[in-house]
């Protein structure tokens, strides 16, 4: 079995514990899931597996350096 891109109705069911689509897509924008939307052909909630997968796992580290303070020098 191949894991599709999408999560699957269920899936989606699962996680939101809604039914109706429109319930289920502001409950995923509720929780992050911001790139969720409807389906123009279906109507049912399409949520891309790499997205969910991203907000599941939290913001990345930093890779920017770091800031150190100015230190007095100390006189000899």
């Amino acid at each position: 079995m191949s894991i599709s891109l999408t999560l699957s109705e269920d899936e989606i069911r699962e996680l939101t514990h809604y039914q109706f689509p429109s319930m289920q897509l502001k409950a995923l924008h509720k929780r992050g899931f911001f790139r969720a939307r409807l389906s123009e052909r279906t109507g049912k909630v399409l949520l891309e597996r790499d997205h969910y997968l991203a907000v599941c796992a939290g913001p990345a580290p930093s890779t920017a350096p770091r800031v150190r303070p100015p230190q007095m020098r100390r006189p000899a």
